[in-house]
């Protein structure tokens, strides 16, 4: 007899770690029932700060963590790689208190404005966005393309 564990799926989360996607018993059922998730039961989270505007992180959430974070003030997200909860700034300190959340027209998106303690991105930068920023105030003029085409 073999002590190789039996073959599991890529995708099967191991037996005790949470599946995304899976229903909350604490989500508002109205909200539940508004969001439009990926095939993994994931939404996208953009981190936002509150007062300035400035787009901070993008996260994934699912029902539980979107619940999490509603009730906790604090940002919940789902962890792809790990596969599991996250709270931002548990470990690192640099911590979201979530001020707003607000559902995109299409409610497959989510947009969390935050007070933001310290760094959001996990290389200690401010945000996500500042180390490779592919094109900046190009301006409108010649593009040729309007809204209406986007």
């Amino acid at each position: 007899m073999s002590s190789t564990p039996a073959h599991r799926p890529a995708t099967a989360p191991h037996p005790g770690v949470p599946r995304p996607g899976a229903p909350s018993a604490g989500l508002a059922p109205d909200i539940a029932a508004r969001l439009r998730r990926s095939p993994d039961g994931l939404v996208p989270a953009i981190a936002q700060q509150y007062d300035t505007g400035e787009v901070l992180m993008l996260g994934w959430m699912d029902d539980e963590a979107l619940h999490r974070t509603l009730t906790t003030g604090r940002c919940t997200y789902w962890s792809r790689s790990r596969r599991e909860y996250w709270v931002k700034g548990d470990t690192s300190g640099h911590v979201q208190w979530v001020k707003a959340v607000a559902l995109d027209c299409d409610a497959d998106t989510l947009l969390v404005k935050v007070d933001q303690v310290g760094a959001a991105c996990h290389t200690g930068a401010r945000t996500c966005f500042d180390a490779d920023v592919l094109l900046e105030d190009a301006g409108s003029a010649g593009s040729g393309t309007s809204a209406a085409d986007q």
